[in-house]
């Protein structure tokens, strides 16, 4: 543990570098794969503290035979408890005059009973003249307590914000729509039952009636319902069911994230790879330092590798605490729900289980290497001569000196220079999976289809893509910075005698940054059809395509960015005095 100390007080930016990348790889992971249990617990939550319903019966008409018939529900054996049955009004809200929305409103009792009972979350319960509004549709208005709105042109005091399970999540309080027909978006609102039969005959809204069911066995809704499926006027609608429909608000959430973690994790690995051979003979020489000292080959391994199994397991659970307490925020988007959750176990052992791999497949070659080599070998150890090609020789030699360099820098490290090109086709991948998805139309919950109030879903998944592409956009950069770093380093020797034969110090800046460009040209042209299919997999069959042109755009800008991002360390190695690389690598 010493040696592994002091090894990163040493390489602090490299440290740095590793931790990052594991951190955001785990963290994105970990989101995907909760967002299912998470959103669950919450509904569960939100139940429990509601005296939520197992069971709502509801019918799309009204009269005395749809009364008889709900009541009938409530007297059957398998039922123990029952709230209503009760008025659901349909109408509109307008709030500030301007913004407009469908609501139902519900018409309740002041004291609410056993069943069914709203959690105040805000003021009070609801009083004649005022209303409850449901606190998801209340943060999609920007309404708050003691705000007024006008439903069905008839303004109203706000005196309380609710949470309930018995609906599911904003915008689907609706549930059904008037006469038995679909429902459309709609928020939910709370009224006196005698204000609410006011609100209906005063304007002839809408009325529908439901009916809230507690069960013996909670579990036996699905019997329930084959068992009194014979009256086709009556609709309905299980817990489960419900806590069905929060998830799909989350529909494309997942894998947004689960898919962005995967490249994440891929980024992660190229340029941890891209920090351990930069700093391979490094490791040779300090393995031979120890085998000199009477260290075993166990011994160096579990050194050489510990450095990174350590940052990993650091950037896992730096990555999992990032998650825990972003989850609420990603899986409840609309305040529908209340309650925390956390991750479970599977989710933390398969974060952990990433942290590793990405720790060990990008540092196993180098450490292999070090331990391999002869002690003497390893003292005396120098950057590696790669092999002579002569085609490339002569075909270098017709191009400028810049050029030159770049081509001659890339034909001698292959590997890394797909690991270059796959980190660019990532980027793209990215980028372009953001403008896909901005070129969608989406419909919002206003009253004429327009964007009065914005439509939730569309708003979380850009969202998420927007935060999971910032995420590879930065680790491309900084896996851009490293290579052009770890290039130079490797080159310096080579770099110092191509300026004794007269090259200058911009020719050699150019040709490292060159040698990033030249596999970025394939990642990109290989990224955007990548994209397209992968894109392909996600999207609807209706969706809008992405127009070419941005799609050319964004691969331009990512080459642009390449070159601009190579342009600092290429130019500073560059600059590095000739005598004393030459010294040092005849020495």
């Amino acid at each position: 543990m010493r040696l592994v100390l002091a090894d990163l007080r040493r390489h602090r930016v490299q440290a740095a570098m590793l931790l990052l990348a594991v951190t955001v790889a785990t963290a994105t992971m970990a989101l995907g794969l909760s967002l299912r249990e998470v959103s669950d617990a919450l509904y569960e939550q939100t139940r429990e503290a509601s005296a939520g319903p197992d069971v709502v019966a509801l019918s799309g008409e009204t009269g005395p035979e749809v009364t008889s018939a709900l009541t009938s529900l409530a007297e059957a054996p398998e039922v123990v408890a029952h709230h209503g049955p009760y008025r659901i009004v349909y109408a509109d809200l307008t709030v500030r005059g301007s913004t407009s929305s469908p609501v139902v409103v519900h018409g309740f009792a002041e004291s609410p009973g056993a069943l069914d009972r709203p959690l105040v979350t805000s003021g009070r319960w609801v009083r004649p003249g005022g209303t409850v509004l449901e606190r998801g549709f209340a943060t999609a208005l920007g309404v708050g307590v003691g705000d007024r709105v006008t439903i069905a042109g008839r303004p109203y005091p706000v005196v309380g914000i609710a949470v309930t399970s018995a609906t599911s999540i904003y915008p689907w309080a609706a549930q059904i729509g008037p006469y038995g027909g679909p429902s459309d978006y709609s928020g939910l609102a709370w009224m006196t039952r005698s204000d609410a039969r006011a609100l209906a005959s005063s304007h002839d809204l809408p009325v529908t009636l439901a009916l809230d069911l507690k069960l013996r066995d909670p579990a036996a809704t699905e019997a329930f319902r084959d068992a009194h499926a014979s009256s086709a006027m009556i609709t309905f609608h299980s817990w489960q069911f419900k806590a069905e429909q929060d998830t799909v608000i989350l529909r494309n959430s997942q894998p947004i994230l689960v898919f962005g973690g995967w490249l994440l994790s891929f980024l992660a690995v190229t340029g941890v790879a891209a920090l351990a051979a930069g700093r391979a003979v490094e490791q040779t020489r300090r393995a031979g330092l120890l085998k000199a000292v009477g260290a075993t080959p166990g011994l160096i391994a579990t050194v050489l590798l510990t450095e990174y199994l350590v940052l990993a397991l650091a950037g896992d659970a730096l990555g999992l605490a990032i998650a825990r307490l972003t989850m609420p925020a990603v899986a409840s988007p609309t305040a529908s729900r209340i309650g925390t959750a956390g991750l479970t176990g599977g989710t933390v052992a398969t974060a952990t289980v990433l942290a590793v791999v990405v720790a060990v497949l990008s540092t196993l070659g180098p450490t292999l290497r070090a331990m391999r080599t002869a002690t003497v070998t390893a003292l005396s150890a120098t950057a590696h001569q790669p092999r002579r090609r002569p085609w490339i020789t002569a075909l270098s030699a017709l191009l400028p000196t810049p050029l030159l360099l770049g081509v001659r820098l890339t034909a001698r490290r292959p590997g890394r220079a797909v690991l270059q090109a796959c980190s660019t086709a990532t980027t793209v991948i990215a980028i372009v999976a953001v403008l896909t998805l901005n070129a969608q139309p989406e419909r919002g919950y206003g009253l004429d289809g327009s964007s009065v109030l914005p439509n939730l879903r569309g708003e979380h998944d850009r969202g998420l893509m927007l935060l999971v592409t910032i995420l590879l956009i930065t680790l491309a950069v900084v896996n851009t910075i490293t290579f052009t770093w770890t290039t130079a380093l490797e080159a310096r020797a080579n770099m110092a005698v191509a300026r004794t034969l007269g090259a200058t110090p911009g020719q050699i800046s150019m040709g490292l940054s060159a040698a990033q460009l030249l596999p970025g040209l394939p990642g990109v042209v290989v990224g955007v059809p990548l994209s397209i299919g992968m894109l392909s997999l996600f999207t609807a069959r209706n969706a809008v395509e992405t127009p070419f042109l941005w799609m050319v755009g964004a691969a331009l800008a990512t080459l642009l960015a390449t070159a601009a991002l190579t342009a600092l360390p290429a130019r500073l190695a560059a600059r590095r005095p000739v005598a004393p690389t030459l010294s040092a690598e005849t020495a």
